[in-house]
């Protein structure tokens, strides 16, 4: 970088001269002797770790089912739900299980347990479930958060240094790895380890806390992102207290007696949407099947961003039978490559949805006669699989995942950079890479694109207009409530990766106090949330949860330049489109996000 020759690369080389600068350094390149030797010590376990809790999560997840054969005990379930259950009970032994009659399985996976505590009458059930989801992947007993109390209380009081403390968690963790008879999967010293480790990194590179680790990469300070987050807080507490009180008054008046637990929230929450708006959110399934949703999303690609995208199954090696590959052509030759990865198997996959690279557009890693390697992205879903003869009937929800998924992938294969570390996704900073995938959901609301999506998958009949003026009218229920449970997890991660827990204090602890700001009604005493927050504790979110609302807010402003425009006008929509195509999906981190012309970034 001191070199004259710096001044004569291109922009998008001298980002990633100063970004590796920037990562070599928070990588411990500085550090010398004792410190730089803990240093990478400290990487190697947090990798461990990272891999132990995601694999507690996902067993603890797998180990529990609930099998029902009383057919009055799944009342209210839908009949997808129902078929998804005996499909469930089916593979595990019930060869005879119907979905009218069961026996029924269902698990915590998501397609399954979703639909308990939005549906299910019977109120046992939905605890239960509710119960054993909160607390996946943890002990609720307390000796194991109070052993670790202690340790901590031990460093605090200068009893033990601050590295023996830590060995001393490292140690209770792997022993209860499996030194016993049986796994312990209790992911509560998992944490309290990872984020003493976290800060003991950041404390040898200098800075204060994980949490400016972290946003040392980011367009947000730890400080500006909690401002952010306090500002929506004071914008949505209100909203939130009405709705829960509309919420209370409504199970009221349909018979429910005393105080809504979460389990009855969920539940009452539908009742009273489908009461407000006089829909189901099941009325909308035979309308979204899968093969035609992904015919309105790639007509929208095509609309807006002058690509097309077509199918190429067969070109590429496939991991699962339902793994779908396309090709992505631009002025009629191959520009990039996706797999798609629609359908929950839980037993081998874990739940949520994500998209990341196979291969990065690079002129240095072309093929000998290639001018370019292009692109190749996965895209992972976890809807509810084909049902007999029936496609993936979608709920709402998972459109619009489906949606957000595509737009991660289409500033990662649509990228113009030829330098690799830049192209795409790379290098773009954490909290603005949001920004594309959250624009896309908006299009789940923009008529023409549901027009070509929103059709029945029997009759053919497209959607019913009153019904969609519902499902547009019920954009904004509980907005506030939503609002109020993220920012509960943004600025919990951001408060655990920016302080030093004491005997007096565990990780839930923090938790719970910071929902007493946060939450309008308070979770229950055994929640465990934190143990199965991958997010943050095995992906890479930790300390940078709070970058979906930051991304929101950039991402709101990249919407209003096409309503400004007029979504009805072709012409404007599309020279909208490839604006934002030739900027923010091209220039991918070949340049900051503030520094994007005509662009309204805030």
């Amino acid at each position: 970088k001191e070199s004259p020759a710096f001044a004569g690369l291109s922009d998008a080389q001298k980002r990633i001269v100063e970004n590796e600068i920037r990562d070599a350094q928070l990588s411990g390149v500085a550090l010398e002797g004792d410190k730089k030797a803990r240093f990478n010590a400290i990487q190697q376990e947090l990798a461990k770790l990272s891999t132990t809790f995601s694999n507690n999560v996902l067993d603890s997840t797998k180990a529990f089912t609930v099998r029902i054969t009383d057919k009055e005990q799944v009342a209210g379930l839908p009949a997808s739900a129902l078929g998804l259950a005996s499909q469930t009970a089916a593979s595990k032994g019930d060869k005879d299980s119907t979905p009218e009659n069961g026996p029924w399985i269902f698990t915590l996976d998501a397609p399954s347990f979703l639909p308990v505590q939005q549906h299910a009458k019977n109120r046992e059930l939905r605890e239960t479930m509710y119960e054993k989801y909160i607390t996946r992947a943890s002990e609720k007993s307390g000796a194991a958060v109070s052993k670790t109390g202690d340790i901590l209380g031990q460093v605090k009081s200068g009893a033990v240094g601050k590295r023996q403390g830590i060995g001393m968690l490292f140690k209770r963790f792997t022993q209860k790895l499996g030194m016993g008879k049986s796994k312990s999967l209790d992911n509560t010293p998992v944490i309290d380890t990872i984020l003493a480790l976290r800060h003991e990194r950041a404390q040898l590179l200098g800075m204060r806390h994980h949490a400016d680790v972290s946003t040392a990469s980011k367009m947000a300070t730890f400080e500006g992102a909690m401002k952010l987050m306090e500002d929506l807080r004071e914008k949505s507490y209100d909203f939130a207290v009405k709705e829960m009180e509309q919420l209370q008054a409504f199970a009221k008046g349909e018979g429910f007696e005393g105080e809504l637990k979460p389990w009855d929230m969920t539940y009452f929450a539908e009742r009273q949407r489908e009461k407000l708006y006089s829909y189901q959110e099941e009325d909308l399934r035979p309308y979204f099947s899968l093969p035609r949703v992904l015919d309105g999303l790639f007509a929208l690609v095509t609309r807006l961003f002058d690509v097309e995208i077509v199918a190429a199954d067969g070109k590429a090696p496939v991991w699962n039978k339902d793994v779908r590959f396309f090709q992505i052509n631009r002025n009629g030759k191959p520009a990039a490559y996706f797999y798609l990865d629609p359908y929950s198997r839980p037993e081998e996959k874990r739940g949520g949805a994500w998209m990341d690279e196979c291969a990065s557009r690079s002129r240095t890693m072309a093929a000998p006669g290639s001018d370019v390697r292009l692109p190749v992205a996965h895209m992972v879903c976890n809807q509810s699989p084909p049902v007999g003869d029936k496609p993936s009937l979608m709920t709402f929800r998972e459109v619009e995942t489906l949606f957000h998924e595509i737009g991660h992938a289409l500033q990662h294969m649509l990228t113009t950079q030829e330098e690799g570390l830049v192209a795409g996704i790379r290098g773009v900073e954490w909290d603005a890479v949001e920004t594309p995938s959250q624009f896309m959901e908006n299009w789940c609301y923009d008529k023409a694109t549901v027009d070509k999506m929103a059709v029945h998958y029997e009759t053919g009949e497209t959607i019913p207009q009153d019904l969609w003026s519902k499902v547009k009218a019920a954009k904004n229920y509980r907005a506030g409530s939503m609002m109020l449970r993220q920012l509960q997890f943004s600025v919990t991660d951001l408060q655990l990766h920016s302080m030093e827990l004491g005997s007096d204090k565990t990780v839930h602890d923090v938790y719970k106090k910071v929902a007493e700001t946060y939450q309008v009604s308070q979770p229950m005493e055994y929640d465990r949330f934190l143990c199965g927050f991958s997010h943050i504790f095995a992906g890479g979110y930790s300390a940078g949860y709070y970058s979906y609302k930051w991304a929101e807010v950039l991402s709101a402003d990249c919407f209003a330049a096409f309503e400004e425009a007029g979504l009805e006008n072709e012409d404007k929509v599309k020279e909208t489109g490839v604006k934002f195509r030739d900027t923010i999906l091209a220039m991918g981190g070949g340049c900051g996000p503030g520094s994007v012309q005509g662009v309204p970034w805030p």
